[in-house]
């Protein structure tokens, strides 16, 4: 059967449009992010903080946490050395004005649950939950915090 010049041309926009959304979606959920909140969305997370790896966490890694929880974004700042660094998922951001500017884009208005903290010799590696106000889902994370002279030197997050 042979198709109207027509017909021929409302096909091929249906396959095009199809193809694009198809490959759309695809890349949409590839993300970092979907992949992870996907991947949460399928765990029992508690809805609080886990009391013992809360009150093992130092000093400025517990007021980390209690400035994300309190919606404060120089309190955030503060708990870093002048020229600290934060090692977001690959972006870098150094020094207090950078990291109060990436935790108020990023981090302040969301929510943090402590789940697991492992202490190391200069610092600690926190398990936690964390759920970006307005997005799919939360999602787990590790936290590897270098902590001197009590305040944080750097911390390196990624997906866990």
């Amino acid at each position: 059967m042979k198709l109207s010049s027509g017909r021929r041309a409302r096909r091929t926009t249906g396959i095009v449009t199809a193809a694009v959304l198809i490959f759309g979606a695809a890349a949409a959920f590839s993300s970092d992010y979907v992949q992870a909140a996907a991947s949460e969305a399928l765990r029992s997370t508690p809805e609080a903080h886990e009391p013992k790896a809360l009150s093992s966490l130092a000093p400025a890694v517990r007021a980390y946490v209690d400035a994300v929880d309190d919606g404060d974004a120089d309190a955030l700042a503060a708990a870093f050395h002048e020229d600290g660094t934060v090692t977001d998922t690959g972006r870098r951001f150094e020094g207090r004005d950078a990291i109060r500017a990436w935790a108020a884009d990023e981090v302040i208005g969301g929510r943090v649950t402590v789940l697991g903290n492992t202490p190391t010799g200069d610092g600690s590696t926190v398990l936690l939950r964390f759920d970006p106000e307005g997005l799919l889902a939360g999602f787990r994370a590790r936290y590897a915090f270098t902590v001197e002279d009590g305040l944080i030197r750097r911390v390196s997050m990624s997906y866990a």
